[in-house]
């Protein structure tokens, strides 16, 4: 579990983000603080474990940025991101060459919220887990994405993102397996001729490795399996 530090001393402000927290899967919020100072004890000085925070800039006779530096100093290795109704360049200049590693500016959609969250997850979960990056991986980290995505984002006429995203679950559950196109297409229910269709795209992509196979009528099968190194493009289908 992710555990979220709130900082904003606007009580419904803060109640209000606490819920967006727990809506979130694998998130919870550890702890509020209401002033700087209570931020710093809970930060520094306490045996409080803390992941993330979310900083609010303008408070009261404080400036949350102020933060930033203290935890930095104190090698803590707590990521930060604003949430602000603070839109001047100046503060938002500062907060990112403090490190800050997303920027929402009040009012805000819970989706702009859980994108801001679930998008540090996964960078989190990538630089947790691996020992040694491909390009791809330290494009995604800084950017992102990766160039190889970028033109993966546009799909061809007739594919939907809603599809391919069932399909990307799918081979992401089973990453060792080896199927075929009526293996997957009765898996997540979709007919052979369009599982075919998708199956093909992610192929040329280089997101799954393609092996045919002949049985004894002398007709071909096509078996597909995941490419280990191209796991985190996939990932990217999945969300």
């Amino acid at each position: 579990m992710i555990n979220v530090l709130i900082v904003d001393d606007d009580a419904m402000v803060a109640e209000l983000n606490r819920c967006y927290v727990g809506q979130i899967e694998g998130f919870t919020c550890c702890g509020t603080a209401s002033t700087l100072q209570q931020a710093k004890d809970l930060v520094l000085n306490s045996e409080l474990s803390i992941d993330l925070i979310l900083l609010d800039v303008y408070m009261q006779q404080d400036n949350g940025l102020d933060l930033l530096p203290e935890l930095r100093n104190a090698r803590r290795p707590i990521d930060v991101i604003v949430i602000s109704s603070a839109a001047d360049a100046e503060t938002i200049k500062k907060s990112l060459n403090y490190g800050v590693v997303d920027y929402l500016i009040k009012p805000f959609q819970f989706s702009r919220f859980e994108e801001a969250l679930t998008g540090w997850q996964q960078k989190k979960t990538l630089m947790d887990n691996q020992q040694y990056y491909e390009q791809s991986d330290v494009d995604r980290l800084i950017h992102g994405s990766n160039p190889a995505a970028a033109d993966t984002k546009k799909l061809p006429k007739g594919l939907t993102p809603q599809t391919l995203r069932t399909l990307c679950q799918w081979i992401d559950a089973h990453p060792t397996m080896e199927f075929s196109t009526d293996e997957l297409a009765s898996s997540v229910n979709i007919s052979r001729v369009s599982c075919r269709k998708y199956l093909i795209w992610l192929a040329q992509m280089n997101i799954l490795f393609t092996s045919i196979h002949y049985g004894v009528t002398g007709r071909p099968v096509y078996r597909y399996r995941l490419q280990a190194d191209h796991y985190s493009l996939l990932k990217q289908y999945c969300q």
